[in-house]
C-alpha cells in the first residue's frame, strides 16, 4: 500500500490549516491595537467629561430668553417666591389679573411655552414648577 497520496493530502491540509492560523494571529494582532486605540480614546473622552464637569459648577448660570413680554418676568418672580407648584389660576392671581377664564387661558399658555423653553416643568397636568 502507497502512502504518499494520502502524506500528500495532509501536507496540504498542514499548509492550508498554517496559513488560517498565520491570518488569524494577524486579525488578532490587529483588533488588540485597535481595542488598545479605543480604550485610549475612551479614557481620554471620561477626562474630558470630568473636566467640564468641573469648570461647568464655576460658570454663572446663564438667563433664559424670554419671549417679549412683561408677564414672563413676573411669572418667573412668582415661581421663586412660591413653595409648591403652582396652577395658572394661582400665576394669573400672583399677576394681579382678574380670574377670568380668558385671564387664566392666557396665563395656562405662557406657562405652557415656558415649559417648552425649559423654564419651568409641569410635574402632572396643571402644576408648574421651576425647573431645577
Amino acid at each position: 500500500m502507497n502512502i504518499q497520496p494520502l502524506l500528500d493530502a495532509l501536507d496540504l491540509q498542514e499548509d492550508a490549516a498554517r496559513a488560517l492560523a498565520d491570518d488569524l494571529r494577524a486579525q488578532i494582532d490587529d483588533l488588540q491595537t485597535r481595542l488598545r486605540e479605543a480604550e485610549t480614546h475612551l479614557e481620554h473622552l471620561t477626562i474630558t467629561r470630568k473636566i467640564l464637569t468641573g469648570l461647568a459648577d464655576r460658570l454663572p448660570a446663564v438667563a433664559p430668553d424670554l419671549p417679549d413680554h412683561p408677564d414672563y418676568p413676573r411669572i418667573l418672580t412668582a415661581f421663586n417666591h412660591a413653595t409648591g407648584p403652582l396652577r395658572a389660576k394661582d400665576v394669573c392671581a400672583a399677576l394681579g389679573h382678574e380670574l377670568e377664564p380668558k385671564n387664566v387661558e392666557g396665563t395656562r399658555a405662557k406657562l405652557k411655552r415656558l415649559v417648552k423653553l425649559g423654564i419651568l416643568t409641569e410635574a402632572d397636568t396643571g402644576n408648574f414648577t421651576r425647573k431645577q
